[in-house]
């Protein structure tokens, strides 16, 4: 769920921080273009007052012509100082004085600057520009003198600094961008740690409880209060489950308990029947057969109800050593059925399971799998390692099951109807689950090839410290 809110999160806060950083750009190099019309506006209204004393065109002597020399004189000045080039040019563009060899454009924004100013408008708003434009920036100011407009004072500005000056301020408000969007990553990093916390907490707790170890429970700290909320009411329904099954297991244990007694005191009186009875009747073998079969299935309930009840007691095994006893344990019988029955894999393997425990759980896999495989086949038991878990294997050579039977096995009383005549409850490989998932084991299975059923015992390799 965090790889697919983070990318949403930081989409989100880029297109703020892009939204807020476009505007400040703009309003930045509009800011530093103004800045520098306002300066030029300042410059030309000032040659401006100096040329609304300059009346004759073409001077020979006297204050006119004094004045007009200083006038060009400060033009020249300016743009040898500030690299601008300006001039004063009379309505019909004849030249009044100018900094160096230059006329007003006859096009472009030059042009309109000047038109503007003869009909006493200061060109005080030019069209913005932008650092990639190499272009020049023209301001004028009109020379008045009685109410009339009698020249322009003209500028023409380069922008090369003004440019960089705006890159210059661009590049800060993207660092300052990049900043915030590494601290708003981090942010969301912190905060889908903090919401998505008790949500890994709750979806490890489900796991635990599916897989059998119902005491497992949410720890109701951090998140927000929703989340906090659904944490509570969901140790609330683990703890009501709980209390259900403990009921069921406590129902069954205490039915099989007390039904051993009857029942004993049954099988007692059948055979003290059978004695009066002359010997090989059918009947009274068809009631002693079946009530040996209700008393193996009482048995396997209170064996259920206990492997579900009890609580495991995981240490460090030799699963290989553990896997070579229990073979060497079922070896005559496999003998006398006729089945081979060997190992393989490694001799030494370590995992963290309840011996006891682990043993009746491959007792029950072993028992079921000769149990099933007919005479001159064989059953092949094999230890492996794979990384965090140790296997044991255990293949048969018996008929095996089908893709709707193996999705069935397991189940409590089911057995498959190819097989009611093998002797058994349908409790065998539910006791062996109940055992191993006390120990943090599991239990699966699928087909051997070219016939037959492998059954996979898999145990952790890790402590619960871990």
């Amino acid at each position: 769920m965090r790889t697919r809110l983070l990318p949403l999160l930081i989409v989100l806060m880029a297109a703020i921080l892009l939204a807020l950083g476009f505007p400040l750009a703009v309003s930045l190099a509009a800011a530093q273009q103004q800045k520098v019309v306002v300066d030029r506006i300042e410059d030309a209204t000032r040659f401006a007052g100096l040329a609304q004393f300059v009346t004759e065109r073409s001077p020979e002597s006297g204050v006119q012509g004094e004045r007009q020399k200083t006038l060009e004189r400060d033009l020249r000045r300016y743009h040898e100082v500030y690299g601008i080039r300006a001039g004063v040019f009379y309505r019909d563009h004849d030249v009044m004085a100018r900094s160096n060899d230059w006329n007003v454009p006859g096009q472009g924004e030059g042009r309109e600057a000047f038109e503007d100013a003869l009909y006493s408008h200061s060109n005080q708003d030019p069209e913005q520009i932008w650092p990639w434009q190499d272009r020049r920036l023209y301001v004028a100011a009109p020379v008045v003198r009685d109410g009339d407009v009698i020249a322009v004072v003209l500028t023409d500005s380069p922008t090369g600094k003004m440019r960089s000056e705006i890159l210059r301020g661009w590049l800060l408000i993207a660092v300052g961008e990049a900043a915030a969007m590494f601290l708003a990553i981090g942010a969301a990093l912190r905060l889908t740690g903090w919401v998505l916390r008790p949500v890994r907490e709750l979806d490890a707790t489900t796991h635990d409880i599916a897989t059998g170890r119902l005491k497992s429970r949410v720890a109701v700290a951090g998140g927000p209060p929703e989340l906090r909320r659904l944490a509570r009411s969901f140790n609330e329904m683990a703890d009501n489950v709980e209390d259900v099954l403990e009921q069921q297991r406590a129902f069954v244990a205490d039915a099989s308990h007390q039904l051993r007694n009857p029942l004993s005191a049954l099988l007692l009186r059948i055979e003290l029947l059978a004695l009066e009875l002359p010997e090989g009747n059918e009947e009274i073998a068809s009631v002693r057969t079946e009530g040996k079969r209700l008393a193996q299935v009482l048995d396997d309930l209170l064996d259920l109800a206990l492997a579900e009840h009890a609580g495991a007691e995981p240490a460090l095994t030799d699963i290989g050593d553990l896997v070579a006893e229990r073979v060497a344990a079922w070896g005559p019988l496999a003998e006398d059925k006729g089945v081979a029955l060997r190992t393989e894999g490694l001799r030494a393997a370590t995992a963290w399971a309840d011996p006891v425990t682990l043993s009746s759980a491959l007792d029950a896999v072993i028992d079921n799998a000769l149990k099933f495989t007919p005479a001159g086949e064989q059953v092949t038991v094999t230890v492996a390692a794979n990384g965090s878990t140790t296997t044991v294997e255990v293949a048969d050579g018996g008929p095996g099951l089908t893709d709707e039977e193996l999705n069935r096995i397991g189940d409590r009383f089911w057995r498959s109807n190819r097989h009611q005549n093998i002797k058994g409850s349908g409790l065998g490989l539910s006791i062996t689950k109940a055992l191993l998932t006390s120990c943090g084991g599991a239990l699966s299975y699928a087909p051997n090839e070219p016939h037959g059923l492998k059954v996979t015992v898999t145990v952790p390799r890790t402590g619960p410290e871990a």
